[in-house]
């Protein structure tokens, strides 16, 4: 069975930056920290400087290590603590915890750091989505899991510099992919082949609607950047998911809705109490604050359809990962017909 997607299921967290600076915060007030220590928690001495017990269970649960790894695990982090120490004793003998970058960098992750701790505070007590309302949003989406379509299709890959007027005369006329495949060779047209499957919990709700209208071997084209891709839909299946499968994604998509909830709002209540006053006109425009509020309320707007017979042109589906329906919308459903 296709590996199930729920739509969306990667709902950005406001306020969830600092992830990436917690490592780097860590090792750098570890080795500042107290000298008295107990007993037993010393685990190496980097020139003096102690290398704790409290730290490498930091790392540890930070890697989020299992049970069974962790042996082996903690011989290679204390390696790395032991690493991290001697260039932090190095940088700090060359000066470089004064260089501007380096402390407008840490004043950086302080404040990211201590951003995250008050929203989750915030929000950390959001109860988890009960089981009437993972069912009703199984029913309420039978597109997304008892309906769910498997879209099969055969792609070739071309530098988007090669697509001219003549290629796109060509798959007007083209009765198949290899029709376009054959035409390329005879142009010394330089391509590759792939194939890739998606269902419609992967896809934006328009973009499924209009493959599902498309007859099998339809030509299609996506623009990703400096390639494009040539796509016939080989095939159309349906791909049912059951409750019991989709539960558990559909349970954590929906704390991560309520968590994005929570967190909007919450900053939504600082923005209304707080005076926010943008001076630099250059950088801000002229109706700055006005034009930010209107911005983070209103949606995206959907781009238009232009027919492009009989080549269609979608928005980009990367094959490395699934596209979420927010994600498709935001690209558009340009040129579908």
């Amino acid at each position: 069975m296709a590996r199930l997607t729920v739509p969306q299921l990667g709902v950005p967290r406001r306020v969830l930056w600092a992830s990436a600076f917690l490592v780097i915060a860590a090792g750098m007030s570890a080795c500042g920290g107290s000298k008295e220590k107990k007993a037993g928690q010393t685990l190496a001495s980097v020139n003096g400087e102690e290398i704790t017990v409290l730290q490498l269970n930091e790392e540890l649960q930070r890697a989020n290590v299992q049970a069974s790894q962790q042996e082996a695990a903690s011989k290679q982090l204390l390696e790395s603590l032991i690493d991290r120490q001697l260039l932090q004793s190095e940088a700090a003998k060359e000066k470089l915890d004064r260089e501007p970058k380096v402390v407008q960098a840490i004043e950086r992750a302080k404040s990211l750091i201590i951003a995250q701790a008050y929203m989750q505070k915030r929000v950390g007590t959001i109860a988890r989505p009960t089981k009437a309302e993972v069912e009703k949003y199984f029913t309420s989406n039978p597109q997304f899991f008892s309906q769910r379509k498997q879209f099969d299709m055969r792609e070739l890959i071309i530098a988007t510099a090669d697509m001219n007027d003549e290629l796109k005369a060509a798959m007007d006329s083209a009765k198949s992919l290899e029709d376009v495949a054959a035409w390329l060779d005879a142009h010394k047209v330089k391509f590759g082949r792939a194939q890739l499957s998606r269902t419609s919990a992967d896809l934006a709700p328009e973009l499924t609607g209009k493959l599902l209208s498309m007859p099998k071997g339809q030509l299609f084209i996506i623009r990703e950047g400096d390639r494009t891709l040539l796509i016939s839909l080989a095939d159309v299946k349906d791909s049912p998911v059951t409750l019991e499968v989709a539960a558990p994604q559909i349970e954590q998509f929906l704390y991560n809705k309520k968590s994005k909830e929570a967190a909007d709002a919450e900053l939504a209540r600082l923005r209304a109490a707080a005076k926010i006053e943008y001076l630099n006109k250059s950088v801000t425009g002229k109706d700055a604050s006005a034009a930010a509020s209107a911005s983070a309320a209103a949606p995206a707007p959907a781009a238009a359809v232009t027919p492009v017979a009989p080549v269609v042109v979608a928005p980009a589906v990367p094959a490395s990962a699934p596209t979420t329906s927010s994600e498709a919308n935001d690209r558009g459903v340009a040129g579908l017909k």
